[in-house]
């Protein structure tokens, strides 16, 4: 299985290395920085070959140019935003299949938060690397996509194995649990989830990884078409795309 060192950076992202064993290939995930990335490979003594990127937004690619200059690293990303991923070599889209080194990463297009936005799941490893487009009991905001795309790419990502642990990008869970509170107050898990979220930040400590078992019964956000979540926000039986957009609206003025 793949080695997965998280690392946060800035106010609230996180960056991600991952080293595959067999064959010692080390990847950055969505390098927002760079210094502090190189320093931690130095630290574990791993050789960055490549960067995996997910989407375009400068806290996701402000490493890119300067990690690939001093390591000489190969930089993969969306083959639907070629203009605005810095230095890449290879492109991916919806369907592939990227090696790396004895592992693969199956790619999905998840557009919504951006126009362009892929998500990399490492199957043998129970890894989704998916960017900003699920957070732990959220999901990004919808700068260039519609609901109906944001309602797609999450429901697809919602299909994998509940096992699967979610690697996003930010620590935005306890600010995403207040607010799934307010419209989904009678839900058990996510009550439960609540006290532990809080002691963990009490402690310093990250909320992610989450899973996608804990997420598919907690996340507002996949559960438009759950009966119980459109009772509580009085949507009964209405379109799965408009509860959607409707929690998302709710959560840009939260």
């Amino acid at each position: 299985m793949l080695d997965i060192r998280q690392i946060p950076v800035l106010s609230d992202n996180y960056v991600y290395l991952i080293r595959e064993p067999t064959s010692g290939a080390v990847a950055v995930v969505d390098p927002a920085v760079t210094d502090e990335i190189l320093a931690e490979a130095d630290k574990l003594g791993w050789r960055i070959t490549h960067i995996l990127n997910t989407h375009h937004h400068s806290d996701h690619i402000g490493g890119n140019e300067a990690i690939k200059a001093k390591t000489g690293c190969t930089i993969v990303g969306p083959a639907h935003d070629p203009d605005r991923i810095p230095g890449m070599d290879i492109q991916v889209k919806d369907g592939d299949t990227y090696v790396f080194g004895a592992e693969s990463a199956h790619v999905f297009f998840v557009p919504g938060h951006t126009r362009g936005h892929i998500a990399y799941w490492f199957k043998d490893s129970d890894a989704l690397f998916c960017g900003d487009t699920m957070f732990s009991i959220g999901c990004g905001r919808l700068f260039e996509g519609t609901p109906q795309q944001m309602w797609t790419s999450l429901s697809r990502l919602r299909a994998l194995p509940p096992a699967t642990r979610i690697y996003c990008a930010h620590e935005y869970t306890e600010s995403n649990v207040r607010f799934a509170v307010s419209i989904d107050p009678g839900n058990a898990t996510l009550r439960a989830y609540e006290a532990e979220v809080k002691a963990k930040r009490a402690r310093k400590e990250p909320t992610v990884p989450s899973t996608l078992k804990l997420e598919r019964a907690a996340n507002p956000f996949l559960r438009a078409d759950d009966a119980n979540l459109q009772a509580a926000m009085a949507m009964t039986g209405q379109d799965p795309v408009a509860v959607f957009a409707e929690i998302r609206r709710r959560k840009d003025v939260f």
